[in-house]
Formats: C-alpha cells, structure tokens, sequence
C-alpha cells in the first residue's frame, strides 16, 4: 500500500520565516562573493537530498518557481516535503524551470536548462547543486564581479561541468549555480570567468 504524502512530512526551518531570510542572506552573498563558503541553518535532511540542500529549497522556492528533479532527488519524500513546504511545481521539461536542483551525476549534461534571453537575462534557470564536499577538488582560479583579483576554488567537479558550463555562457546570458554540502552554500554566477581556458580544466 503507498503511504498518503501526509505521512512523507517532516519538520522543516524551526522558524519559518527567520530561518528562510537568513538562509535566503547567505545564498546571495554566496553569488556576490563568488567561491566563498556561506553557513546555512541547519534543517533535516531529506534522504538522499542533504540539509544544505533542503534549506536551499526552502529559501528559495515558492508557487511561482517551478523547480526540475535530478532522477536522483525524484522520490514520493521530496516531492512532497517541496510541494507542502515550498509549494513549487515540479516541472518534466528542463526548458520550463527556473531552478534546477542536481547531483553530481547530472552534471554531464546541462542542455535544455533556459540560460535567459539578452532582454531578460534574470529569467534564467538556477542550478542547486548538492555535492559530497565543496574543496579537495582542482583549484581553478576565479575571476569577475565580487572577487578581488582571482580566487583558487577547488570544487571537486569533473571536466565535463565545466565544458556545459562554458558552452552555456554568454553573458548577460548564462546559470548561476549554488552548491551545497556540509551546511554550507558556495556560489558560482554566470559572470564568474574559470580559468584561462578550457585547458586549465581539461
């Protein structure tokens, strides 16, 4: 027998509105400072979707955000914690969301995600990313708006991310990315430049 989605809840920010705002504060300035780790407040995680995550979702998802599933985050749990708490729709279609919510197995293939149109560049879809850890990858060096010089980040993410990514770029037009793990978000915007070339990354 399937359980009613009632009995998939779970608690989720002790303060709703408090804790949303504080982790919503730091997902910007994770953006703003490119490549800089900012604390979240800590919720329970939704198995196999990490509390970083989950506060993620709720901070930044409402009825007017339709939101795409990696497979790996598709389950009766998640679908419903989101639906109940965040209210977003979950969308089929990769073209139709504005935040995407992925695994590190998803990120081979970043096509069909809507990178903005020259008009409207804000209309783009966000990627939140969930990895196992947010260093001990290769330090690719950052540059561009909200980073003094450059900075070393050291995200361990395979060659291929970066290939969509740059594929996907052209500012204005471009994804913004979060990653999350450990309590903790790191902000990747599309006007954040890796590297001196594809090279770097290879």
């Amino acid at each position: 027998m399937n359980r009613a989605p009632s009995d998939l809840l779970q608690a989720a920010f002790a303060d709703p509105v408090l804790d949303a705002q504080k982790c919503f504060r730091a997902a910007l300035k994770a953006l703003s400072e490119p490549g800089t780790r900012q604390t979240l407040v800590s919720v329970a995680a939704i198995e196999p979707l990490q509390a970083a995550g989950y506060a993620l979702c709720l901070s930044l998802l409402d009825n007017d955000t339709p939101l795409w599933l990696a497979p790996a985050f598709d389950t009766p749990a998640i679908r419903a914690n989101l639906a109940f708490h965040c209210g977003c729709p979950i969308v089929e279609a990769r073209e139709e969301a504005m935040f995407a919510l992925l695994d590190a197995a998803a990120l081979d293939d970043l096509s069909g995600f809507y990178a903005g149109s020259e008009r409207y560049p804000d209309q783009s879809c966000t990627l939140l990313i969930q990895l196992e850890r947010l260093d001990r990858g290769p330090a690719l060096s950052w540059q561009g708006p909200g980073i003094d010089g450059s900075r070393l980040v050291g995200l361990p993410l395979k060659p291929a991310f970066w290939q969509q990514r740059a594929a996907r770029n052209d500012f204005p037009r471009g994804l913004d990315a979060l990653f999350c793990a450990e309590g903790e978000v790191l902000g990747l915007p599309r006007s954040t430049r890796i590297g001196d070339s594809l090279q770097e990354v290879a």
